[in-house]
């Protein structure tokens, strides 16, 4: 049996796989990822943004063999675990949040479900509002938050969520507003959701600042700042989703919510933080953290060798200023893309290393069967990258942290080619 046969005959029919001919990723080093075949790729989606340095990073490979060579690779967070506190540390300095504490998980999913669970418990109120066309995960209450039928695989939830605009500026009955008026339009849609769909007492918002899953869709700076200003005449705590946003990765701010002038109750990460260790978490205020009444563990949360290993990364992402690195090179990325003529192409938008490009139709509907035909042109070019939104119709571009300006042109040359195909 080929290796595809195993997996459709021992995994879930829905674990998605890219592809007609799905790959098998075998080595990696710098940005360029080999195949099974042989085949080298320039990879420009990294893991799904987790790779935020690349591939065979000396520094954090170094951090966690040290670990490895102590003969410690786990000890629960029942006891006392040096490098657990000294992230913490640093997460909490680099957040903004005052007086914050922070909580690790192993995952972006398991980090916004324990933000919920906090929210609720602190407010005692099981209503959250949400944002049409998001993704949080893929638990219990994380999927009854996400906005996005695609990727909400059941009705049943933890939390009654009620669902507010802003986050999809391409499409919907705000599109073509002006940056103020699609603020005050949105503003004035969260007043009316919670006045006519809550019964008041919301336990919090939860918002990715750029919508990953939902086509790296970027509303107007300065919109949850809006919504923040709502949310505290309600005392409706904000949750800021950095699962995908965090680290750096938009260019003009460490963190995604940094472009709305507002400092969130609490705020999620993973991804990047690991370089492909599993690691996840919350910052938050003391007092929402600590608002548990009953005991709470983390078997693998925080363990030694993922903690050494997100260490080693943060102190990479600040020693080689890759964050102005994502603002330079996003920027070339961006008007690389837009100078391209494509009829197909209905919107090109992103922060930093997060680009992405919708396709349409002639009539401007969403186009996903151009999406699946420029994702496997770009393979064929070995260009890697992703797709998603809403309907399916958007090619997402997330390259490691470190990518370099040759490196940028040449994806360029490879999208240019494979959109051409359209």
């Amino acid at each position: 049996m080929t290796l595809i046969e195993r997996h459709r005959a021992v995994l879930p029919n829905w674990l998605a796989l890219y592809y007609a001919d799905p790959i098998e990723i075998v080595s990696g080093h710098g940005r360029r990822v080999t195949d099974a075949n042989g085949k080298s790729y320039l990879d420009f989606f990294a893991g799904i943004l987790t790779n935020a340095l690349g591939y065979d990073v000396a520094e954090v490979g170094d951090a966690v063999r040290k670990q490895l060579d102590t003969g410690i690779m786990h000890t629960s967070t029942l006891y006392l675990i040096r490098a657990q506190v000294e992230l913490a540390e640093k997460i909490a300095a680099l957040s903004g949040i005052p007086d914050a504490k922070v909580f690790f998980t192993n995952s972006g999913t398991e980090a916004n479900e324990t933000a919920l669970m906090l929210a609720t418990q602190h407010r005692r109120s099981n209503q959250v509002l949400a944002m049409r066309n998001s993704y949080h995960g893929r638990a219990f209450a994380t999927v009854g938050v996400t906005g996005n039928r695609g990727w909400s695989a059941s009705a049943l939830s933890p939390v009654r969520v009620s669902y507010v605009h802003g986050g999809y500026r391409y499409r919907g009955p705000f599109a073509g507003l002006s940056d103020a008026d699609y603020i005050k339009a949105c503003t004035e849609d969260l007043r009316e959701v919670i006045t006519t769909m809550t019964s008041g007492d919301v336990a919090c918002m939860i918002a990715e600042p750029i919508q990953g899953v939902g086509g790296f869709c970027v509303p107007p700076d300065g919109l949850y700042g809006s919504f923040a200003e709502v949310l505290a005449e309600h005392g409706i705590l904000f949750i800021s989703d950095e699962v995908q946003t965090g680290w750096g990765r938009t260019g003009e701010h460490f963190w995604g919510i940094g472009a709305h002038g507002v400092t969130p109750d609490m705020m999620t990460f993973a991804k990047g933080l690991g370089n492909g260790l599993a690691i996840g978490g919350v910052v938050a205020r003391a007092e929402v953290m600590d608002c548990l009444n009953a005991n709470s563990i983390s078997t693998f949360g925080g363990n030694p060798v993922a903690t050494v290993g997100a260490a080693a990364v943060l102190d990479y992402i600040a020693d080689h200023d890759l964050q102005a690195s994502a603002a330079e090179l996003g920027d070339r990325l961006l008007a690389g893309l837009r100078a391209l003529e494509v009829p197909a192409v209905g919107d090109v938008r992103g922060k930093g290393l997060m680009v992405g490009i919708e396709l349409i139709e002639p009539d401007g509907a969403p186009a996903p069967a151009k999406a699946v035909a420029v994702l496997e042109a770009c393979r064929a070019r070995g260009l890697l990258v992703g797709k998603g939104g809403l309907h399916n119709n958007v090619i997402r571009l997330a390259p490691p942290m470190t990518v370099t300006a040759d490196e940028v042109d040449e994806a360029l040359d490879a999208l240019t080619g494979a959109l051409g195909e359209l």
